[in-house]
């Protein structure tokens, strides 16, 4: 072997050697908690969302629902300032576990609800009506108990502070 092969070689092991101390270095440490996704699960389970998370910004994961072709319910009272966080129609909720086709929008309250002021950031329609899955869990970023909730009317109150005001989604990060 020629001293220029060698030299070749031995860089691509430094070189090597360098990434790889990189990627331990990396890995070393917690994953700073509000950064961590939780579970849809996790939250829909004891005390309501909004008395345990308050207003702090979380990233939740779970399977996105968005059922409009026959939801019906409350369009949204008559403060149109708060009309995005009552509305029932559309219907976007984040469940454990991936819902059917054939899953119903009683079956879908059971999950968490998610609103944003004006609709938006959620994804695109799958389908031009009726039932929106999608085939991967998503990371929704947001908050319980937004402002806007203290002007929703008293029979929904409760549920507005509950409902997870989006701010981002994305993908899962596998």
């Amino acid at each position: 072997m020629s001293r220029d092969q060698r030299l070749a070689v031995l860089g691509l092991v430094a070189l090597g050697a360098f990434v790889f101390g990189l990627l331990v270095l990396g890995s070393i440490g917690q994953v700073r908690p509000e950064l961590a996704p939780i579970p849809v699960a996790e939250v829909l389970s004891g005390r309501a969302p909004a008395a345990r998370y308050r207003t702090a910004e979380l990233r939740i994961v779970g399977w996105y629902a968005e059922l409009a072709g026959d939801c019906s319910g409350d369009s949204g009272g008559t403060d149109v300032s708060v009309a995005w966080l009552q509305r029932d129609c559309p219907l976007r909720v984040l469940v454990p576990e991936q819902p059917t086709e054939q899953v119903t929008q009683a079956q879908l309250e059971r999950g968490l609800r998610l609103a944003a002021p004006r609709g938006g950031p959620f994804p695109s329609r799958a389908m031009p009506g009726g039932l929106n899955l999608r085939l991967q869990q998503l990371v929704f970023v947001g908050h319980f108990d937004d402002p806007a909730s203290q002007r929703c009317v008293p029979e929904s109150a409760e549920r507005c502070r509950n409902t997870f005001v989006v701010s981002d989604y994305t993908g899962l990060v596998r």
